[in-house]
Formats: structure tokens, sequence, C-alpha cells
């Protein structure tokens, strides 16, 4: 497994204190700047990589830290620096070195280390060191590339959608590759995370000591054959890892809301209105950051989100935006943006995080409807509720399967539906109206998120509005 070692400084890592951190290797080792410049490479004379240094980014929300490291690290007063340096296991000096450079960069800049018991600040003898030179196509985060995957081995309590996980999922998507994240089973996956490493051909593949590999999301057994991590089938088929089992634990709740809106493409939009209404209307306040990667580092500014995704409209390429809430109520969203032939579509996955014992705001539902379809254009809104973890982050265990609350269908959409929705699919199934009869909204509430058969409900929703579908 790869070692991640982080610096959190109050001062801009410059050049200089950089440099000072990569001479913890001495003088023998050689530094490479890679992915245009992104990320600095300490390697062997050979061009094998020892550490990995992504660019500082400034970090505006202490709760970042909290939520993606723990409690365990103080730090710094105000904005910080977060420099995140990736080592190879390949070699044992890798992480001691890693751990010097994060040690050099905090004493310099009298900052802080995660993990904290690994900061120093020696020298780490690397002479006469040899390591295989890896292809020069190899993406900076990724430890084994095949011609059907791109594998990478990581090992820390929770692994983040990062910079680093984001330009590797790219780069396999663009070649062709499925990206297979490898961990301990001691591993939890933020959200956006497991929304990237659950969607095909992707994949967390759980190592476990004693019952070999799992895919973390479905618990599928797996093995390495063909170059990559595929099920491994017995005479019934794929079989389910012995590991994979509930937690017996006390468990919270996880609300997620699947918001779509659709908006035309004028000079004046501002894009993540839909998500802030619903951000304050659940929880009292607005999001107080959002993103392109984890940590999440910009202060809220839906000004400067709808410039990010404008600049990248330009370029032809899909947005993806992430936002954060305060560290009173565990929250997190992601938006995809696109523009299509009906304007600027807005798919946003919010999830809200309840401890044992409070109950979600079911209630306040309708009344989101109502403020989404007269502000924002809301085409669909599927509300679903779950046990889990009030933190938000996915364990390698199974967890129950969300089951629906309500669902809202958009003025635009009811109007496509023509007839079909004057009359409830059934008695107990009659929706709300929202707005003008005639350019209005239909509510349908088809649980409290306890039942199963609330998924029958929602197939009875769709079928009524779109006798097409089955």
């Amino acid at each position: 497994m790869t070692k991640d070692v982080i610096a959190l400084t109050p001062g801009m890592p410059e050049p200089a204190a950089l440099m000072a951190g990569l001479y913890a290797g001495g003088p023998d080792l050689r530094v490479n700047a890679v992915a245009g410049g992104a990320v600095l490479q300490l390697c062997t004379a050979g061009g094998a990589p020892l550490i990995s240094v992504e660019a500082p980014q400034l970090i505006h929300h202490p709760g970042e830290v909290r939520r993606l490291l723990g409690d365990q690290v103080p730090l710094p007063e105000g904005p910080f620096w977060w420099t995140e340096a990736r080592a190879t296991t390949a070699a044992p000096e890798g992480e001691r070195l890693a751990a010097s450079f994060a040690g050099r960069v905090a004493t310099l800049l009298g900052g802080t280390v995660w993990p904290p018991h690994v900061a120093h600040t020696d020298v780490v003898p690397t002479s006469g060191l040899t390591l295989p030179t890896p292809p020069g196509d190899l993406p900076p985060a990724v430890d084994i590339q095949t011609e059907r995957a791109s594998v990478i081995l990581q090992d820390r309590p929770v692994i983040a959608l990062t910079t680093w996980l984001s330009d590797a999922l790219g780069a396999a998507a663009a070649d062709g590759r499925a990206l297979q994240l490898v961990t301990p089973p001691t591993c939890r996956l933020t959200q956006p995370a497991r929304t990237a490493l659950g969607t095909h051909p992707n994949r967390w593949v759980v190592q476990h000591p004693e019952h070999g590999y799992y895919d973390g999301i479905s618990g599928v057994q797996l093995r390495w054959r063909a170059s990559a991590f595929v099920p491994a089938l017995g005479e019934g088929g794929a079989r389910i890892a012995e590991p994979f089992k509930p937690d017996q634990g006390p468990a919270g709740h996880q609300l997620l809301l699947s918001i779509r809106t659709i908006q035309p493409a004028t000079e004046e939009l501002l894009l993540g209105g839909a998500l802030e209404t619903a951000w304050q209307h659940l929880t009292g306040a607005p999001p107080i950051g959002w993103g392109s990667s984890e940590p999440v580092n910009l202060p809220w500014s839906r000004r400067q989100l709808t410039a990010f995704a404008r600049t990248r409209a330009q370029r032809s390429q899909t947005t993806w935006l992430f936002a954060i809430g305060g560290p009173e109520h565990p929250a997190i969203a992601t938006t995809r943006v696109l523009h299509t032939q009906a304007g600027i579509e807005e798919d946003t996955t919010f999830a809200l995080g309840y401890a044992p014992g409070i109950a979600p705001p079911l209630d306040a539902l309708p009344e989101l409807a109502r403020l989404l379809t007269a502000r924002h254009g809301v085409a669909t809104m599927l509300a679903t509720l779950r046990t889990g973890r009030s933190d938000l982050t996915a364990p390698s265990h199974f967890e129950s399967l969300p089951v629906p609350v309500s669902f809202t269908l958009g003025p635009d959409a009811v109007r496509r539906a023509g007839l079909a929705h004057d009359e409830a699919p059934a008695p107990h199934l009659a929706p709300l109206r929202l707005g003008p009869t005639t350019a209005g909204a239909l509510h349908y509430t088809l649980g409290d998120g306890t039942r199963p058969e609330s998924w029958s409900r929602l197939k009875q929703v769709t079928r009524a509005l779109n006798p097409q579908v089955q």
C-alpha cells in the first residue's frame, strides 16, 4: 500500500520550502515535474518515483480536515495550506521520505503533519537504492497499470475523491481502462469517492487478511485474472464475501435527494440555486464551501462556481462540483452540470446525515418541492432514506439500500405527460399539486423510508405518468 503524509501550514509552501523538504533524501535523488508541473516527484537516479507531492491547496474550512483526517491534528488558525505527499512502499524508505518531507515543510512554516506520529526531519539514506522504473505515461497516483485496469493501492482511514484520484479516473476512462482502488477493510470512502468507484467499470477492491479480495460496495468475492480484479465465479455464480455483513452497532440515517433542474442558458444564470435552497431549507444554513475535488477548499460562491462551469463548457468538458456544509450538520453534495438542447441541466445528489435518535425532516420535503418549483426549474426530485453512518462515509460492509420517501415531477414534465396526471395511480398516491393548475408540479409521498414496498409505489407513479415505462 502507498502511504500518504500531509503537511498543514499557515503559509503557502514556497518553492524554497518545497525544495528543502525534497532534500529529505539527500543530494543523490532527482526531482521531476509531471502532470504539467502540478506534481513534483522525488525519484531514484533511474527515474523511479519514491514520493509524489501535489501542488498545495488553500483550505478555508477546518471541518474538512476533521471530516477527512479526524481530530488528531491541531490546525493552524484561519485558512491554511494542505500539501500532500504520496509515498511508494515498493521501497522501505518511501514512507520515511514522505514523513521527512512533510515534517521539514511544517517545521519551516510553523504547521503540523498528518499522521502526527510519523513526522520527522531526518535525512533518509537512499544511497544505492534501485527500483524498477515505471512506464513514462503512468499517472502519478497509479501503482499498477495493465491493458485493462489502472490499480491504486491506498491505506488511510477515509479516502476522498482527491485531485489524485479524480485525475486517475479521468486518465483510465480516456484509455478505456477500469480504475480499481485496493484498500484494507478498515478504510471508508466519502460519498463522492463511493459514487465514482461504484460506476462501471470502476471498482473498490477490499483486501481482507483472511478472506482475500472482495468488492467493497457489492460484497462480491474477487480475484485477479487477466490483468484486472474480476468476480470469482463458482458453481452458483458470484459469491458474497464472508466479511460483507451488516454492522451490528447503532446506525444513524442518511437522507438522499436526487435533484434535477433545467434552466435557460442565459448570461444572468447562476448555478447552485436549487442546492443552496435545499441546504438552507433542510439544515437552516447555506453551504459553506465548494470545489472540484476533495478536500473542498473554496468558500461558497454561486458566482465563482458558475464561472468555473462556463470555462469548462467552453472547453467541451463536463463539470463536476462538490459542496459541503458546516460541521454541526454532516452534509455533502455532488453536482454534474450539462449544457443540453433544453438548457443548463444540473444533476445534484445531496446527502444529509442524522445521528441515531434524530429523525430526518421528512415533513419538510413538500415545502422544499414547492420552493424548487417556484424558483429553480426543478425537473425531478427523488428523496430516499437509508440507515447508515451519520458522517456519510461508506464502510466496506453491507449497508441497507435506500427506500423512496417522495417523488416530485416538475411543471414541464407534467405538461409532457398530458392528461396522465389527472388521476392518481392509486387512491393512496394522490399527488400534492404545486403551483398553478395549468403549469404546476406534482409531489407524491411514497412512504416514511422504512418499507421497501415504496419502490413499487414509485414504479406505479412513473408508469402512470409515462405508460411506456415498464
